[in-house]
């Protein structure tokens, strides 16, 4: 499971071999949540609103390259 970006607080991953749709998996010390690369939406666990707010704001401009290292874990 490589960390894509580690935020201090959080980090985000994304799994080999993972399964639709297209996502990230954000963990922090007391939470975790899933996040589709798409659209940034959560649709698995929860986040606290900063975190949310800050990993969907990285997920949005890093689309494209996460969308490439999806593509190339789980072809």
């Amino acid at each position: 499971m490589p960390t894509i970006k580690d935020f201090g607080g959080f980090r985000i991953y994304m799994y080999f071999g993972g399964h639709n749709p297209p996502h990230i998996h954000v963990i922090g010390p007391d939470f975790s949540a899933k996040m589709r690369i798409g659209d940034a939406g959560v649709f698995a666990g929860t986040l606290p609103g900063k975190v949310e707010k800050q990993a969907s704001a990285y997920v949005l401009v890093h689309a494209a390259e996460l969308d490439d290292l999806w593509n190339k874990y789980n072809g």
